[in-house]
């Protein structure tokens, strides 16, 4: 961390102790410390904590969307309904084991009563991005007639939401990750046989 440029190294900083002690339970001095600085030496590049938090919400949001390929990869439609469940999976793993990722569900869970901007993006990030996603994707393999026909945007909200319950009890418990795993495995495995209109890989 000592390598990066001092504003990354702030938000950095205030991303590990939100994540611990909550909005409330920071202040700018000890940011400032765990970045290491001075407190005042902070304001140079920040206007205060809010200030602090708003940026990192921003960082985190290009983080995410990079990394679980939201714009790029999830616009490319599945070959087969093995594929759809083989980069589902890769994504939760990449949702499950980043350390970014992590932190901020934790903070996302701690403020979302604090602040309004914190709810809306616990409930965009936990259940209308993927359901917006995935609705674009089945819709897509309903037309290729991968899909029995049905109302796509239902089928997302069916195929993510216990995937993202399953996440935060694996946030609660990371020693069950195995288990959870299997229970996701096997969702996606009952989805398909479902939904799927010819399949032969489970």
């Amino acid at each position: 961390m000592k390598d990066m440029p001092t504003k990354e190294r702030i938000l950095y900083a205030a991303l590990d102790l939100f994540a611990k002690k909550g909005y409330d339970g920071v202040g700018v001095d000890l940011i400032a410390e765990n970045a290491g600085l001075k407190g005042p030496s902070l304001y140079r590049h920040y206007k205060g904590k809010e200030d602090i938090f708003n940026s990192l919400i921003d960082l985190v949001a290009f983080h995410y969307e990079e990394g679980f390929g939201l714009k790029k990869k999830l616009e490319e439609f599945p070959d087969s309904m093995d594929e759809l469940i083989e980069n589902a999976m890769e994504r939760i793993r990449f949702t499950m084991h980043d350390d970014i990722v992590r932190k901020t569900r934790r903070i996302l869970a701690m403020e979302q009563f604090r602040s309004k901007r914190m709810a809306e993006l616990a409930t965009r990030y936990h259940v209308e991005n993927l359901q917006q996603t995935y609705a674009g994707i089945f819709a897509g393999l309903m037309e290729r007639g991968m899909l029995r026909k049905d109302d796509p945007e239902l089928l997302a909200l069916e195929f993510v939401s216990p995937v993202s319950l399953l996440i935060h009890m694996y946030d609660r418990q990371p020693e069950r990750e195995e288990e959870i795993l299997d229970k996701i495995g096997k969702h996606f495995e009952h989805f398909v046989k479902v939904y799927a209109k010819s399949h032969s890989g489970f």
